[in-house]
C-alpha cells in the first residue's frame, strides 16, 4: 500500500489524463510540506538513510510535447514542483528541479520523456550554471519502464562534483545499485597546490541501449565519445521512457542543470 502524502498533492490542481496524474498550478496558500528526516542530505552530522519501502508520491506529468520529447514528469513530486523550457537554436534544455535523490528505492527528479522501444542512444552536454549547488546534484539520461517513482530503470548520472555513474535498479522497488567514476588530476592551475587531485566535470555523457546491455559513454574534454567501464545487463520491455532529466539533491529547493545539443535516437552506434 503506498503512503499517501496529502500536503504535498495539497500544491497541485490535478486532474487524470491516460493514467498519468497531470497538475501545475501551485497552491499559494497551502502549508509547506515538511521535509521528512530521511530526505535531508548527508553531511558531517547528519547521515542519509534510504526511504521507508512503503513510501511512494504520485508522479505528476505533463503530456504536452518539449523538443525532441513527448511531455515531462515529476517523477516522485519532489517538495518543490519542477520546470523545464527549451532553445530550439542550441538543442538546449534548461530542467529545473528539486528531489532528495535518484537513488535507493525511489527517486524525485524533473524527467523529460519519448515512449520507444528497441535499442536507443541518447546524449547530452552538461553544464550546472550555479556554481554554489549542491556537490551530489545530478543531471541524468535515463531509460525507465515506468513513470512510478520506484521503477525499473537505468540512469547515466554526472554530478555536481565530477562523479559519473552508471546505475539500475534491477527491479521495481528494489535498492539501486551502481557503478562511479571519478576523474581527475595533479598539477593544475586551479589546485591549491601542485599535489592537490582537482577533479574533472565531463563535458557530454552518453547511454546507448543495444538489446538488453546498457553502455556509459564519455567525453571529457569534447574528444569524440567513447565507451566507458564495462556495460551493464538489465531486461526492460518495450514500451518504456528515455530521456533526460536533472535532480538538485535537496528534497525542497529547485536548482538548474542545462543540457544541450541532445541526441536521442532509436536505434545502437548513434551515441556522439
Amino acid at each position: 500500500m503506498k503512503s499517501p502524502d496529502r500536503a504535498r498533492r495539497a500544491l497541485f490542481a490535478c486532474v487524470c489524463i491516460s493514467g498519468c496524474a497531470l497538475a501545475q498550478a501551485p497552491d499559494p496558500g497551502a502549508a509547506k510540506p515538511p521535509v521528512p528526516a530521511w530526505a535531508i542530505p548527508g553531511s558531517a552530522t547528519h547521515r542519509q538513510e534510504p526511504p521507508p519501502r512503503d513510501f511512494h508520491r504520485e508522479t505528476i506529468t505533463l503530456n504536452d510535447p518539449i523538443g525532441i520529447f513527448d511531455g515531462q514528469s515529476d517523477v516522485g513530486a519532489a517538495l518543490a514542483p519542477g520546470s523545464a523550457s527549451y532553445d530550439a537554436s542550441g538543442k538546449t534544455y534548461t530542467i529545473k528541479s528539486a528531489g532528495y535523490n535518484i537513488w535507493y528505492s525511489r527517486d524525485e527528479f524533473r524527467f523529460l520523456w519519448k515512449k520507444l522501444s528497441d535499442d536507443v542512444s541518447i546524449a547530452a552536454d552538461i553544464a550546472f550554471p550555479d556554481p554554489k549547488g549542491y556537490g551530489d546534484r545530478k543531471a541524468v539520461l535515463v531509460i525507465r519502464q515506468s513513470l512510478e517513482d520506484d521503477s525499473r530503470q537505468v540512469v547515466v548520472a554526472l554530478h555536481g562534483e565530477g562523479m559519473i555513474q552508471l546505475a539500475q535498479r534491477p527491479e521495481k522497488g528494489a535498492l539501486t545499485r551502481d557503478r562511479e567514476y571519478r576523474i581527475g588530476g595533479r598539477g593544475r592551475p586551479t589546485g591549491k597546490s601542485p599535489d592537490s587531485l582537482v577533479n574533472d566535470l565531463a563535458k557530454r555523457i552518453g547511454l546507448e541501449k543495444r538489446g538488453d546491455s546498457f553502455q556509459l559513454f564519455v567525453s571529457i574534454e569534447g574528444e569524440p565519445m567513447h565507451p566507458f567501464g564495462p556495460p551493464i545487463t538489465l531486461d526492460i520491455k518495450g514500451p518504456f521512457y528515455a530521456g533526460i532529466g536533472f535532480c538538485s539533491h535537496l528534497p525542497d529547493t529547485v536548482d538548474t542543470a542545462v543540457l544541450s545539443n541532445v541526441v536521442l535516437a532509436t536505434k545502437a552506434g548513434k551515441v556522439q
